[in-house]
């Protein structure tokens, strides 16, 4: 079928594979949310942010429906957020996000990734000083008056606002998150997507080599099936 024909097969069957990876990891995440605040999303703010991102990947409203529906279950033992932190070969710290019904299991693989890699596996808050958590929106920048938004946001916790090409970036304190998404709702803005991300406070320069060993040990994170997010320092 020539070369063109397994050229567009094989993005298809990568696409398909980010696709699946995308759904379960948000489907751990409205798990996670609706056993903390409950299966309703106008009074749980990160299950209505969940679903807004679960529309923006083009997750099938049956999918999330069911997701919500087996955590609101009495027999759904749900997923923990389990949080670990280590250092990588050339002194890269890397921060591990996970949603696991096996902490076992989990933290087992992640130690093993860790030591394959070079690395090593640290102690819970030991890149505390590293990595500063913040809430991360992002918003259609047509028709919007960046700097009369940005004058509004002030008051509702805003740290920074970037424009990447058409979309305007908002970073908050990690405290404000809730606040951030309660003003864009009330001013009715459309949020692409809403999301709380571990920003590097400092950053580690490797030569192309180096950077690309990091590159493989951050993806056999990320082809963890309890793997969340991966976060680094590499410059």
């Amino acid at each position: 079928m020539g070369r063109a024909f397994e050229f567009r097969r094989a993005r298809k069957e990568k696409r398909w594979d980010w696709m699946a990876k995308t759904f379960t990891k948000i489907g751990k995440e409205i798990s996670i949310a609706v056993k903390q605040g409950g299966s309703d999303p106008e009074n749980n703010p990160r299950l209505r942010t969940l679903i807004q991102n679960a529309k923006t990947n083009n997750m099938p409203k049956d999918r999330v429906e069911s997701a919500i529906k087996r955590a609101a279950s009495k027999d759904d033992k749900g997923y923990e957020e389990v949080i670990y932190e280590g250092y990588g070969p050339y002194g890269v710290a890397i921060l591990v996000e996970t949603a696991t019904d096996n902490p076992t299991r989990t933290v087992a693989n992640i130690r093993m990734y860790f030591n394959r890699g070079g690395g090593t596996l640290g102690k819970t808050g030991s890149l505390d000083f590293i990595f500063t958590r913040k809430g991360v929106f992002r918003i259609d920048a047509n028709g919007i008056d960046k700097e009369e938004l940005e004058f509004e946001m002030i008051d509702h916790g805003l740290d920074e606002i970037e424009q990447e090409e058409n979309e305007l970036v908002i970073y908050t304190p990690f405290a404000d998150f809730a606040r951030m998404q309660k003003f864009l709702e009330e001013k009715q803005i459309p949020v692409k997507s809403a999301e709380l991300k571990r920003i590097p406070n400092t950053s580690v320069a490797l030569n192309a080599e180096q950077e690309d060993e990091i590159m493989e040990l951050i993806e056999k994170f990320e082809q963890d099936d309890d793997v969340q997010a991966v976060y680094h320092n590499v410059s």
